[in-house]
């Protein structure tokens, strides 16, 4: 009976002992694959990452051009809009021309143009008599370039006043 409960003793310290190392093999299994699933997925992540940011610089410049020629594209729209406005009032503009009571009203107005048989009256601003030197003319009995002349030294003068 000894020799038995020495050998049940031996073969359950035997036993325990395996037990322990299958147990241990087992733990150190599971972490290995645990390991392993984490590697596989940190690899996975980052080759997701690097084709997700290849799309990104592959996508950006032309999504960049393609806005840009958008902006471009409204811009144009709104400069043929535009254009298409003035040439309507060129149209318009020229078609009064073609009237000839507005030329007479034009001509009147513009350039003190009165029939055969009327008299045309100028009128004279006071403030701009008083500016005038007393040695000249009217404006009215000089010839233009010396009106003209007069104008660009009255404005060359305001000009420097400001400065």
């Amino acid at each position: 009976m000894g020799a038995k409960r020495g050998q049940d003793r031996f073969s359950t310290t035997t036993r325990i002992r395996l037990l322990g190392e299958q147990t241990a093999a087992r733990v150190y299994r599971s972490q290995t694959r645990r390991q392993a699933r984490r590697s596989r997925l940190t690899g996975r992540a980052a080759l997701l990452a690097l084709v997700v940011c290849s799309l990104i610089v592959a996508l950006a410049y032309p999504i960049r051009q393609y806005v840009a020629q958008r902006a471009d594209i409204a811009e144009q729209q709104q400069k043929l809009k535009e254009e298409r406005a003035e040439t309507e009032r060129l149209r318009d503009e020229k078609a009064r021309w073609q009237d000839p009571a507005y030329v007479e009203r034009q001509a009147r107005e513009r350039l003190h143009m009165v029939q055969p048989g009327e008299t045309g009256y100028t009128v004279v601003d006071p403030s701009a008599a008083r500016e005038r030197r007393p040695d000249s003319k009217p404006a009215a009995d000089r010839a233009w370039y010396v009106n003209l002349f007069d104008g660009v030294d009255t404005m060359d003068r305001a000009g420097r006043s400001e400065d």
